[in-house]
């Protein structure tokens, strides 16, 4: 059975290393969750970085963090990674590269649909001034405000809601992988015991524990970054929807890195 290697939180643009940073092939697919470098501003390192990478595997699934949008607006960061995404397309003698923005892929010979999209958090109104003043997000991206993320968190949430129910209703065996940027939970298995109680971690996280996503059956496993906390954790359900495993493995920034990282990391598809 194919594998997918999951890597996010590399934060190369800080110092920079795209040049220097090297992730080793353990598995066909590459799945990177966000926070790998700045889009827009260091565009064509990061491209040369991804381009070497799409050398070794099949497809590079990119699901955009944060910091993929730092020193730009969304729009324009989403345009200049499409640009990308198109350019390998027309070249043959590379892997796919699949940006998952509200996106699907289907690993071919797999029984296995992967949806991925940034997943926004959610700011409940008491948190937004301590979240609009304490992370950096809505200082370096342009054109950015808490409400405009807590749209986003809503539009994210309404589409991977909207897929699970479609891949439900088709009756098929098919099981489901979904990536994302931002955590899906605030339980204490995938949070940094520092930061329980916060005032800024719903800039982080979301409790999805009641949504569709969340609790279908056929959703097992769902990997994330963001949080630079480490973990591989399975999460009971209600309502006999088993075990939801939980994946977290971020590096963190080069002169912080997070506790637990392993880039060769796979899970089965």
């Amino acid at each position: 059975m194919d594998q997918i290697q999951i890597v996010s939180d590399l934060h190369l643009e800080s110092p920079k290393g795209y040049d220097l940073y090297d992730i080793p092939a353990k598995a066909p697919y590459l799945a990177l969750l966000g926070d790998i470098g700045n889009v827009v501003p260091h565009k064509d390192d990061l491209f040369d970085f991804l381009t070497r990478h799409l050398g070794r595997f099949k497809a590079i699934l990119f699901v955009p963090g944060n910091h993929e949008a730092y020193d730009a607006t969304w729009k324009e960061t989403l345009a200049v990674l499409r640009a990308f995404e198109d350019k390998i397309e027309r070249d043959s003698s590379l892997g796919q590269f699949a940006v998952l923005d509200r996106g699907t892929f289907r690993p071919p010979g797999c029984d296995t649909v992967i949806l991925g999209c940034s997943l926004f958090s959610h700011v409940p109104q008491e948190s937004q001034m301590a979240v609009e003043m304490g992370l950096n997000d809505f200082f370096q991206i342009q054109d950015w405000t808490v409400a405009d993320h807590n749209e986003a968190h809503s539009r994210d949430l309404a589409w991977l809601n909207a897929e699970v129910a479609r891949l439900e209703d088709e009756g098929s065996a098919t099981n489901i992988i979904i990536l994302t940027h931002w955590s899906p939970s605030r339980s204490r298995e995938t949070t940094d015991p520092k930061h329980r109680g916060s005032r800024i971690s719903s800039g982080f996280s979301t409790d999805l524990l009641s949504e569709r996503c969340f609790a279908s059956a056929k959703v097992k496993v769902w990997a994330f970054g963001h949080t630079h906390y480490n973990c591989d954790v399975e999460m009971e359900r209600e309502n006999g929807a088993g075990m939801l495993r939980l994946v977290a493995n971020q590096r963190g920034y080069y002169s912080a890195q997070a506790d637990g990282f392993d880039a060769t990391k796979t899970i089965q598809l």
